[in-house]
């Protein structure tokens, strides 16, 4: 079912920083889960996380529990992690009030119980910004409630725009469209070349939640290798090139949330910036 973009807006995008710092650092748990338990891939793919809208969750890949595959998942609303066994719901942990130590016991609990490897001593080869709750801290977000669903509307609203490019070009893309929990992106890979070719030429597109850059969510289009920051060609408004620390065409939450169509605006500036990186990389 096709994402109501008319939902996005509850929250107003530039506050759901607090919210999206807590949940980028409480998603690491089900990273860690998953680097526990699954074999390294070159590209990182073990460790990427999928967008369940049913559930308004990002869910590890399956995990290898006897014989029968167990996902493990945040879910945003609430802030909670999820075991999940096929469309059955094993176990739910809320976070409100709990510390990282206390996560881990019953995590490690849990996956144990399953016969997995547990996840609090796994080391991520990357680091995130700093927050309390790595420090010891409890999970405290009264009165973030809202953000956090409008956060999920987001990661919503980006899962329906990936699922249409995917279909636009598939056979190109490099597998579905993943979370990648360093950055916390929803993302979808379009392969210009062939697969393993050296200098491989690609477009990146996708959703942050909000960074140091800008402190809201907003979608992007990275063409690779990363192109000349001088002489891009036009895109439609409102969205324009970004060029420090990498260069890509950029469109904010609150410049979509002002579009009158924003589904059909969005993928219209996705389309023409991807028209224009390709042309740059001439491909």
């Amino acid at each position: 079912m096709q994402f109501d973009w008319t939902t996005l807006g509850n929250k107003a995008p530039t506050a759901l920083v607090k919210a999206r710092m807590l949940a980028h650092h409480a998603v690491q748990w089900v990273t860690k889960a998953a680097c526990a338990n699954l074999a390294v891939q070159p590209d990182d793919g073990h460790a990427a996380l999928v967008w369940d809208g049913a559930r308004g969750a990002l869910f590890s890949q399956p995990l290898p529990a006897g014989g029968a595959d167990v996902r493990i998942g945040l879910r945003l609303a609430g802030l909670a992690i999820l075991i999940v066994r096929g469309s059955i719901v094993l176990d739910t942990y809320e976070l409100a009030g709990r510390r990282d130590s206390m996560v881990g016991v019953w995590l490690d609990s849990a996956l144990r119980a399953l016969g997995l490897k547990a996840a609090s001593e796994v080391e991520l080869p990357y680091t995130i910004p700093s927050h309390p709750v790595a420090r010891g801290s409890a999970y405290s977000f009264n009165g973030e409630s809202e953000a956090f669903d409008e956060l999920a509307a987001w990661y919503g609203a980006a899962a329906d725009l990936l699922e249409e490019l995917s279909v636009e070009h598939a056979g190109r893309q490099a597998g579905a469209p993943f979370c990648w929990p360093h950055h916390f992106d929803l993302a979808l890979r379009i392969n210009l070349d062939a697969a393993g070719s050296e200098n491989a030429r690609s477009i990146g597109i996708g959703l942050s939640p909000g960074d140091h850059y800008y402190p809201q969510p907003y979608v992007y289009v990275t063409p690779w290798p990363h192109l000349n920051a001088t002489g891009l060609p036009e895109l439609p408004l409102p969205g324009r090139w970004h060029t420090q620390g990498f260069v890509g065409a950029v469109v904010t939450a609150e410049e979509i949330l002002a579009l009158e169509d924003r589904r059909a605006g969005v993928l219209a500036f996705v389309r023409a910036a991807c028209d224009g990186g390709r042309a740059r990389l001439g491909a």
